[in-house]
């Protein structure tokens, strides 16, 4: 089974896609780092050199075909960026016929606890942010709820993690995953 996560920044998709993967016995990647290794680059550096965000798409997609094709006989889990279900990454994925793609979902409040931040090198940043950062930080996980849930419609499933701990969301997809499994069996 070819498994995608997608969902919005921070929402948790690397930290349960890994974690899932290893329940299951799953290969893991996560795309974002899949793309810095390809190039060589930080994704920051490489979405510098385009002027639209399809442009860095179409760049990029080549790494998630590249994880698709190399990978046919194996069972794999793939964290994907918030834009994983537009255009160049979407057409990537409809050529896996095995695949299953999970929206993860989170109130934004919930993600905001966990928010990473990184600067252009991909090093990650130790900040503890101040009430107005929180408010804006705030801000911008809703309107990205808002924006990337209209592609997030394309997602097989959907999960909510509203409140549940890692391993409660493991135990949550697992069994989705089972009950897709069974549903194919008979």
């Amino acid at each position: 089974m070819k498994i995608f996560l997608v969902g919005i920044s921070c929402v948790g998709k690397t930290t349960i896609g890994k974690e899932l993967a290893k329940t299951l016995g799953y290969q893991f990647f996560d795309l974002d780092i899949e793309i810095e290794s390809y190039f060589k680059k930080s994704i920051s550096q490489i979405q510098s050199m385009f002027l639209t965000g399809y442009s860095y798409r179409d760049y990029v997609a080549i790494v998630l075909k590249k994880i698709i094709d190399e990978n046919k006989n194996i069972n794999y889990i793939v964290a994907l960026p918030p834009s994983g279900l537009r255009d160049c990454f979407l057409r990537a994925l409809k050529k896996e016929e095995e695949r299953i793609v999970i929206a993860l979902h989170d109130q934004p409040e919930n993600i905001l606890k966990r928010l990473t931040l990184y600067d252009d090198n991909s090093n990650k940043i130790e900040k503890t942010l101040c009430e107005k950062e929180k408010k804006l930080y705030l801000r911008e996980l809703r309107l990205d709820n808002t924006y990337f849930n209209r592609t997030y419609k394309r997602a097989n499933h959907h999960v909510n993690i509203d409140g549940l701990s890692i391993n409660e969301c493991v135990e949550k997809i697992e069994d989705l995953i089972v009950g897709i499994e069974t549903n194919k069996s008979i």
